[in-house]
């Protein structure tokens, strides 16, 4: 018999300076089997750094041609496609074909993204934002993690900190461009 997934509840009050942008979210979202803590805690910090009106978690792992997260217009344009962990290039020049921004966040090492990529072609690869949360961060932040959670986060100069009850842990997000050949 198959596993079932766990489904895991955020409120999240957001304070992300860099974008003026200030909200309380509440998040819901199941994690599947064959997903570990690290991709579930980055894909929930994406949405939340990103959020604005209609980004949502996609079907993700059950649907390989989805992104884990994505905006769509109402006529149906993907606006905005996030990828999460290390995407092959060919994967991030569909991406990049079929949606207005492509934003990847990785958990793992960033250079092997960009060393699958060099050279490559990929449809405007230097507009592909990749950014990087150390794993370390993940970690601490798995330690306090329950199926309900309340969390308040700031995003400030490229710096996260996420608060957790009297706890809070501080990471430097990092930025990557890829430097693959546009086709």
């Amino acid at each position: 018999m198959a596993q079932a997934s766990t489904v895991y509840r955020f409120t999240i009050d957001v304070s992300h300076v860099d974008r003026g942008y200030y909200e309380t979210l509440d998040v819901r979202t199941a994690r599947h089997p064959s997903e570990n803590i690290d991709y579930l805690l980055t894909r929930v910090i994406a949405l939340a750094l990103n959020k604005e009106e209609g980004l949502e978690f996609s079907k993700g792992l059950c649907e390989p041609d989805e992104p884990a997260i994505k905006r769509v217009a109402p006529g149906g344009e993907v606006l905005t496609w996030i990828e999460i962990g290390n995407p092959a290039a060919n994967r991030l020049h569909k991406a990049s074909k079929a949606s207005r921004r492509v934003a990847v966040y990785t958990y793992k090492d960033p250079q092997n993204i960009l060393r699958e990529c060099e050279g490559e072609r990929i449809h405007r690869a230097d507009g592909i934002e990749i950014t990087a949360i150390d794993p370390r961060f993940l970690k601490d932040l798995a330690a306090t993690l329950d199926r309900t959670n309340a969390w308040t986060l700031l995003a400030n100069d490229g710096e996260l900190t996420i608060s957790v009850g009297e706890e809070s842990f501080t990471t430097t997000l990092q930025p990557h461009r890829l430097a693959g050949r546009d086709r």
